[in-house]
């Protein structure tokens, strides 16, 4: 056998126990020995060996009474009456030896027939059975009851008739022949040897009976009974009776008896917590022991006792005792009848047997698992036929096979520990294990096996399955549940998880590891434009550039949509600039291989990466890290795209603000803390106030007001992500309210008499915006009564991917119902020509850019004039924005511009100084009043609009 082999089911050595009561062993020994010493050599004197004889056995007695009693009262429920009748047989010993010394030694006279004496030996005989009848096993079937009485009468006869035809026969010979003999003496005289008979009798068939607890403490006392009743049957022998004394040898074996009666209780062990069955010898098959087969050859023992009783008898005088003619034939028929009913119980058994054992067989041989039988030497025994399809091996071939070699040799040791971890637990505890491992098959390839390991006879019985397809799929699935299913790169939870392996394990202290963050600008133009299917290609092959590009050890991963992350290790470097220079590299390595133009679809796809960078400072947690990328990726997208940026602390302080600020604007919004104000509208020829264009302001709570490029800032960047996604929901919720208050308070104007229309300003997406309720602006004039041409919509520049169709049709519907429209940032947005095209626009606004660098640059000069002009050929009026200097009016009216709007006239005014503005209702235009150089505007301060030919009608102003 291999060592392999021998070290798989070799139980771990067990140390301690057996010594605890060889004291006690041989301090019996040596006291018994002692007494049977003094005994053989006559105590010396003849008074010390009538002291020796009486008191002493009446010594020992009592002390075997006194500790079955107190072990009696701490051994179990059930045990507790055997024990107790144990101590009152041993007191009813002690009694009788202390009233034969009263007599012999105190009083120095023969002990009187019968006396106090017999009444108590005779007590000790049915006290001792009623203990034992207690102790057995109770018969579960009427049939073991029958051969439990038919076992009984089995052996009692036989040793009855035994010991008739040797000893018994002389003491009734007397009586039978009509001497005259005391009957009382006689009947006495028969007592003792028939009690002991009886206790005999049970002590053999309760010895195979009793019950397994405490099995040393019974064998102890069984062997105290047994050594008592052999003194007894040498006491009441012919050869001893008349030449017994007080003293003698004999009396040593009844002292022996009672010290024996004594320790047996103190020699049971305590229960092991931890049992453990002693290992069988190695190779040697496991063998019925020969007390195992005691109980079915009693019947035939007994019998031949009986025999022997009988055939002892013959000689004398060839005629046989009636009494043993009676007890042999009782013996024999009580061995015909037991032998009838063992007959009938093993035929049942037999045929019981078969059927489970074919039963047994075909589940075995049918079952889809293999079964297998290890020895105690770690060779197979048995293997079911189940191995041919399951290792495709056949059984046969398998069998005489170790074990250990078909084991892998990488799972070998964990098997065998875990089989002797097994071995070293008792059974209740753990009655079974399983054990995963590789099997080696008839192919030579390596198959998952699970078996359900279960103890056999010192060696193993193994329930063995293939679970090679489970294991497989359990790998797929947890691949599946760590890669992303478009790119198979690593996910977040595993790029997560490995950042915090980095973070914590042996690399915790090199800072020098970097995420990077990288997101494809102008990924989501090629879904719109060529379709998802080309978006995933790109993706795809994006993710195969990136694993390409990164190191061996370093990690790529996809978070999700088109933003992917690398992990670089760090190389343990203490130079922190030369190792930001080295990332920064990789990354712009990165950014240039992810740029380059993709081929999807047969055509030529171009987007650009925009990449962050954070490093693993100290302290920092995992999700801080990626954080910090993610910050630094957002502010590579906000400063223009297709870069690298590193992240630095004042991006989250940047963050930090800006939450606390979006925080305190939503506070605002449900506070009414925002206020209207207005700035006039002035027309450029006369300086009349034309319109009022309203403006939100916030005054916070430490009295901070806030212009609109500062909160309206805040609110379309707020509450996003990182790096200041858009927020819709908190833009949309302020443009609500602007709109509402300013046509509120444009209506009470009108009903007030100021005639002057309200601009406000509004972004094409808000306009479509699909959860606004339809026919909200119609709704507002409406519900308030404002009339036509009082309301004017600036058309902030707007996103080139909103729908014109749709936006035309929104606008055409509103310029029906009178809502003017004017085009705000004309000269700056590459979407003019086409909003100029197709929407219905009625007024055209300068963007501030061209405004403040009209006067200075002679090319801002001319652009100016150019768009003026065009605006003057399409019958459009014009406002420019931002006019805050007298040398701006000037130059915008020489152009040909109707209206200005700025500081040159006036700042943003409340309801109360816009009304006096309105009742003043002029500005002074700074040098005078000019006639503009271009024709086409009105004269008048009204925002006439002119559209088309001279042939259109103008629409009157409000």
């Amino acid at each position: 056998m291999s060592a392999p082999g021998a070290a798989l089911l070799t139980r771990p050595p067990v140390t301690g126990g057996g010594r605890r009561g060889l004291g006690g062993q041989l301090l019996l020994a040596v006291v018994c020995g002692g007494y049977a010493v003094g005994a053989a050599l006559g105590w010396g004197s003849k008074e010390v060996a009538l002291i020796m004889g009486d008191f002493g056995l009446s010594s020992a007695g009592l002390l075997a009474a006194l500790s079955c009693y107190h072990y009696a009262r701490t051994v179990d429920r059930r045990e507790r009456p055997t024990w107790l009748m144990f101590a009152f047989s041993s007191l009813m010993g002690a009694l009788g030896n202390g009233v034969w010394g009263w007599y012999e030694v105190i009083l120095h006279q023969k002990l009187p027939f019968p006396s106090l004496a017999d009444f108590a030996f005779l007590c000790f005989a049915p006290s001792a059975i009623v203990g034992l009848l207690v102790l057995a096993k109770r018969p579960v079937t009427r049939a073991g009851w029958v051969c439990l009485a038919l076992d009984s009468w089995l052996i009692a006869g036989s040793l009855l008739t035994f010991a008739w035809s040797l000893a018994l026969a002389g003491h009734a010979r007397p009586a039978q022949s009509g001497a005259e003999v005391s009957v009382p003496r006689t009947a006495l005289s028969l007592a003792y040897p028939l009690l002991d008979i009886a206790l005999v009798s049970m002590v053999l068939v309760l010895h195979f009976r009793r019950s397994a607890a405490n099995r040393s403490a019974i064998n102890g006392a069984i062997a105290a009974l047994a050594l008592t009743v052999l003194c007894d049957a040498l006491f009441t022998s012919p050869l001893l009776s008349t030449t017994y004394r007080s003293g003698d040898i004999l009396d040593a074996g009844w002292f022996a008896g009672s010290l024996l009666f004594a320790y047996a209780p103190w020699s049971a062990r305590r229960p092991d917590p931890v049992p453990r069955p002693a290992p069988p010898r190695a190779g040697r098959p496991h063998s019925r022991p020969i007390t195992g087969s005691l109980p079915a050859l009693a019947p035939y023992l007994a019998a031949a006792v009986c025999t022997i009783g009988l055939l002892y008898n013959v000689p004398d005088g060839g005629k046989l005792n009636r009494v043993v003619i009676f007890m042999g034939c009782s013996v024999v028929l009580a061995l015909v009848v037991r032998q009838g009913i063992m007959l009938l119980d093993n035929i049942a058994l037999t045929q019981e047997l078969a059927q489970k054992e074919n039963h047994f067989r075909s589940l075995v041989q049918g079952s889809s698992d293999v079964i297998m039988i290890a020895a105690p030497t770690g060779t197979l025994r048995y293997v079911s036929p189940a191995a041919a399809g399951v290792y495709g091996r056949e059984a046969e071939e398998l069998v005489g096979t170790e074990l250990a070699a078909l084991i892998h040799p990488e799972d070998l040791g964990r098997v065998v520990h875990e089989v002797r971890r097994f071995l070293a637990t008792p059974p209740a505890e753990e009655p079974t294990t399983r054990i995963e491992c590789r099997f080696k098959s008839g192919g030579g390839e390596w198959l998952n096996v699970e078996s359900t390991v279960n103890r056999h006879q010192g060696g193993l019985i193994l329930n063995s399955r293939d679970v090679t397809e489970r294991v497989r799929l359990q790998a797929q699935l947890q691949h599946s549940a760590e890669h992303d299913p478009l790119t198979d790169l690593p996910n977040r939870a595993l790029f997560t998880r490995r950042v915090r392996q980095a973070l914590t394990g042996r690399r915790a202290g090199d800072h020098s590891t970097a995420v990077l963050f990288i997101d494809l600008d102008g990924f989501k133009a090629v879904n719109d434009t060529i379709g998802h299917q080309a978006g995933d290609e790109l993706l795809i092959e994006a993710a195969r550039r990136l694993q390409d590009a990164v190191r061996a050890g370093d990690t790529a991963a996809r978070l999700g949509g088109d933003e992917f992350a690398a992990l670089i290790l760090g190389d343990g470097s203490r130079d922190r600039s030369a190792r930001e220079y080295q990332v920064h590299e990789i990354a712009d390595r990165l950014r240039a291989t992810l740029s380059q133009p993709y081929r999807i679809a047969g055509s030529e796809v171009r987007v650009a990466a925009s990449i962050g960078v954070a490093f693993a400072d100290p302290g920092i947690t995992p999700s801080d890290l990626m954080r910090n990328a993610d910050l630094a990726m957002y502010r590579a997208k906000a400063a223009g795209k297709d870069r690298v940026e590193l992240y630095a602390p004042q991006m989250q302080a940047e963050v930090v603000r800006k939450a606390e600020l979006a925080g305190k604007l939503r506070t605002a919004l449900h506070e009414g803390e925002f206020a209207l104000l207005h700035q006039p509208v002035v027309c450029l020829a006369d300086g009349e106030v034309a319109a009022v264009a309203a403006q939100a302001r916030w005054r916070s709570a430490q009295g901070i007001l806030f212009t609109p490029a500062e909160f309206l800032r805040v609110a379309e960047h707020s509450e996003g992500g990182p790096g200041g996604v858009p927020d819709p929901s908190r833009a949309a919720e302020l443009s609500r309210w602007l709109l509402e208050e300013a046509v509120a308070e444009a209506a009470e104007r009108h009903l007030a008499g100021h005639d002057v229309p309200v601009v406000v300003r509004m972004t094409a997406q808000r306009l479509l915006d699909r959860s606004v309720p339809g026919g909200s602006v119609e709704a507002l004039l409406g519900r308030h009564g404002l009339p036509s041409g009082g309301l004017v919509l600036e058309l902030a520049a707007s996103d080139p991917r909103v729908p014109f169709d749709e936006l035309e049709r929104r606008l055409t519907a509103l310029h029906r119902l009178g809502v003017r429209i004017a085009l705000d940032g004309f000269g700056s947005g590459y979407a003019a020509i086409s909003a100029l095209r197709r929407l219905p626009v009625d007024l055209l606004k300068l963007d501030r850019g061209l405004v403040e660098g009209v006067v200075e640059s002679a090319r801002l000069h001319k652009i100016t004039a150019g768009l003026l002009r065009i605006a003057n050929d399409l019958g459009m009026q014009s406002v420019a924005d931002g006019v805050d200097l007298p040398e701006q009016v000037a130059a915008l009216r020489a152009m040909g511009c109707t209206h200005g709007q700025g500081m040159a006239f006036s700042g943003p005014l409340d309801e109360y100084r816009l009304r006096r503005a309105l009742v003043r209702g002029t500005f002074p235009v700074p040098g005078g009043t000019v006639q503009p150089a271009l024709a086409g505007g009105s004269s008048g301060g009204s925002m006439v609009i002119r559209r088309g030919s001279n042939n259109e009608t103008p629409v009157p102003p409000a």
